[in-house]
């Protein structure tokens, strides 16, 4: 008998906090969902990444996938917002000058596979 009680008593801790991470993570989404603003870059579930645009009536979002293209989309279907990359990256590219990168211009006569490798070897 004292065996059957500390499996059930295990199981039940077990249970209590897996359903305790569960509301957790419910609740974490929540808010980033309630949080989304115009402006936003997100990640659609469906694997889509988009700027929020407008929010509407419905409390859908009018998300910008490419320049031009705007869909209407359920909150719900966002997956995650995402973050903007650290300034540090920003700072690698500001130091490449125009004038340390050599540009080459190919001809299109001579933009053919077989004239590359020649040019190649």
């Amino acid at each position: 008998m004292p065996n059957l009680i500390i499996i059930v008593a295990m199981f039940l801790l077990l249970w209590v906090l897996l359903i305790r991470l569960q509301r957790a993570r419910q609740q974490k989404q929540q808010q980033m969902l309630a949080a989304i603003e115009i402006g936003d870059e997100v990640l659609t579930v469906g694997g889509l990444y988009g700027i929020v645009r407008e929010i509407d009536e419905e409390d859908d979002l009018v998300v910008e996938i490419a320049e031009g293209i705007q869909v209407r989309i359920a909150r719900k279907a966002v997956g995650t917002t995402v973050k903007p990359e650290d300034e540090d990256d920003d700072d690698l590219d500001a130091e490449i000058e125009p004038d340390d990168v050599d540009l080459v211009t190919v001809p299109d006569d001579e933009a053919s596979l077989e004239a590359t490798q020649k040019r190649l070897s």
